[in-house]
């Protein structure tokens, strides 16, 4: 999957479905080929398949997957969909992969889940995450705040950005 799709193509032929315990591994494949996002071991990715699927979301496109979301409910937090990782594949970024994904999850759970905020944590760098947020927030005609979450300190060996936590939704609040 190497050539760009044009958008009006791409909108019709991607397919947007729960995933389940068989995408971990292509999961962990589309995340290692979108830097800057975190590489995970291939397990973490099976269990969020497996365990997390009802907050989770992957885009296929002719039976490969075009991106994902993972997600979850924090425990202490069980109005706030946690937003872990966006992965556009690179062949399908600029086509609104990301944009679908968010609100067709963010739909399903708001059903199923009851959630009434949504948080990610994004570093500085990544702009195209910023964006989607905030392109969110406009679309659902919501406020968006961000504030400095994990420092750089706290990832241990200096090697990781800081992350600041980007809050959408009515509270605005860090719990």
């Amino acid at each position: 999957m190497n050539a760009r799709i044009p958008t009006s193509a791409a909108a019709n032929l991607i397919g947007l479905r729960q995933p389940d315990r068989r995408d971990g591994a292509h999961l962990h494949e589309l995340i290692a080929r979108c830097p800057p996002l975190d590489l995970n071991s291939r397990y973490a990715y099976v269990l969020l398949c497996e365990h997390h699927a009802n907050t989770c979301v992957v885009a296929e496109f002719n039976g490969e997957l075009a991106g994902a979301i993972t997600a979850y409910i924090p425990p202490e937090k069980p109005d706030t969909l946690f937003i872990w990782q966006v992965a556009v594949a690179p062949n399908m970024q600029g086509q609104h992969v990301g944009s679908r994904m968010l609100d067709s999850l963010t739909e399903r759970c708001a059903q199923s889940l009851g959630f009434r905020m949504i948080e990610a944590t994004i570093s500085p760098s990544n702009i195209g995450s910023q964006k989607l947020f905030a392109s969110y927030a406009r679309r659902h005609d919501t406020e968006i705040n961000a504030v400095p979450y994990f420092t750089v300190a706290d990832f241990g060996d200096g090697q990781h950005e800081e992350e600041w936590l980007y809050q959408i939704g009515p509270r605005l609040h860090v719990a």
